[in-house]
């Protein structure tokens, strides 16, 4: 079988670790069985760009069940569990292309492997498989129903090439899920980052200075998680409602280049670049520790941290000091990669389970209606999205009420007032 990863004798602790995962994965678990039964994706061709997890391993093996033929990369060098895509080699069969810590060359040479199969579906985490499928190999385009995208950042990306008409098929933007981004961004996102900062440093938060730049979905997340941790915790942001809106939740908000002089820890999750600039590290203390969390390695200029430095060098496992010409040193996290993921084990599969649930059901749709959808980044569909919850709120013993007939017509009607 074609594979490609680090060290196939990884493969059972690595299938340890995908059962592990999947004790927390109820509704993903429900679509397996369904899908095992039915087949309804037999046949079907799909490449994946996605982060190569235990809870990865779930969905892979999902689509599997549901008869697809599924090809794997990482959509980040570094957030690879080496025994888990051992694990997916070996006992799914499933031809994996990733090795953590692999470079530029190889991580685009994993990509192409992953479309050699001419995919009739993509699943994607910031739109590296799409981008490649575009510009690289547009050949395979004809085979395309559609795809699904992970997360903002992708979003971001897949929306400017349908605003530029380059689209060439149509995207779910599985992120855009509300069970997906006020789960999985929140609370999934900002567990993940401070496990991530805490595996990698042992630090103590609580009574530093905590610096968030960003309060999307995944800051609110971070800034509480930080904020619980005992931290003073500092938001900055460019949207003026999502300042106010920090503002309102009891963080002090400021311009970046203020809090500069006043962070002891700083993590970017903004999904733009540029962030964390020259004029940053000039300002920062000694001993400031910075970290992102946003998909790409951005959002911290790595190089002009470097140009300030007279010397570099690892004192952690994921932990970089740069010590600067006036003999202040900061240290950078995980290369200024995903935090939650090159130094933890990223989102836990409790919260997984929605998202990768909206995957799976999201693929099921495009089987069946890619060829009707406009060439545009669409929405989950409202009646996946509630069916993933209440299938969450099930599994967790949680009961809800149901709308009467009266409140139905109610809510519908405009005769009623006072």
């Amino acid at each position: 079988m074609n594979y490609d990863v680090k060290d196939i004798k990884g493969a059972p602790q690595g299938r340890l670790k995908i059962e592990w995962a999947g004790r927390f994965m109820p509704v993903l678990n429900s679509i397996k069985k369904k899908f095992a039964r039915e087949k309804p994706l037999r046949g079907l061709r799909i490449s994946a760009c996605l982060h190569v997890t235990s809870e990865t391993g779930n969905l892979m093996e999902a689509l599997k069940l549901g008869g697809a033929e599924v090809r794997l990369t990482a959509s980040n060098p570094l957030s690879t569990q080496d025994d888990v895509a051992a694990a997916m080699a070996k006992y799914l069969q499933l031809p994996v292309f990733a090795i953590k810590g692999e470079d530029n060359a190889t991580y685009y040479r994993h990509i192409n492997k992953a479309l050699d199969h001419h995919p009739q579906i993509t699943l994607d985490d910031g739109a590296d498989l799409v981008s490649t499928l575009h510009s690289r190999r547009r050949p395979l385009l004809k085979n395309v129903l559609g795809g699904t995208e992970e997360t903002t950042t992708g979003v971001i990306r897949l929306r400017s090439m349908a605003a530029k008409g380059v689209l060439a098929y149509p995207i779910i933007a599985v992120n855009d899920a509300k069970t997906k981004h006020l789960f999985d961004n929140r609370y999934g996102t900002g567990q993940s980052t401070i496990d991530g900062i805490l595996r990698a440093t042992n630090i103590l938060l609580a009574g530093l200075h905590f610096v968030v730049a960003g309060y999307g979905w995944c800051g609110r997340g971070v800034a509480m998680r930080a904020k619980g941790a005992g931290a003073k915790v500092i938001i900055c942001e460019v949207d003026p409602l999502r300042a106010l809106e920090a503002v309102m939740d009891g963080f002090e908000v400021m311009p970046i280049e203020s809090a500069a002089s006043i962070g002891d820890v700083f993590v970017t999750v903004t999904g733009d670049k540029a962030v964390l600039t020259k004029k940053h590290f000039r300002r920062m203390k000694e001993g400031a520790i910075i970290a992102n969390s946003g998909h790409f390695n951005v959002e911290i200029d790595i190089a002009a941290l470097a140009s300030l430095a007279k010397r570099k060098r690892r004192v952690r496992e994921f932990v970089e000091e740069y010590e600067l010409r006036d003999g202040r040193k900061i240290f950078l996290l995980g290369e200024g990669r995903l935090i939650n993921l090159a130094a933890a084990e990223g989102h836990p599969a409790m919260v997984m389970d929605m998202s990768f649930a909206n995957q799976a059901l999201s693929v099921l749709y495009l089987s069946m209606k890619g060829q009707t959808l406009a060439k545009e980044v669409h929405g989950v569909p409202q009646k996946i999205d509630e069916q993933i919850a209440r299938l969450k709120l099930r599994s967790m013993g949680v009961r809800i009420d149901r709308l009467t007939a009266e409140q139905k017509h109610y809510l519908e009607a405009w005769e009623e007032g006072t």
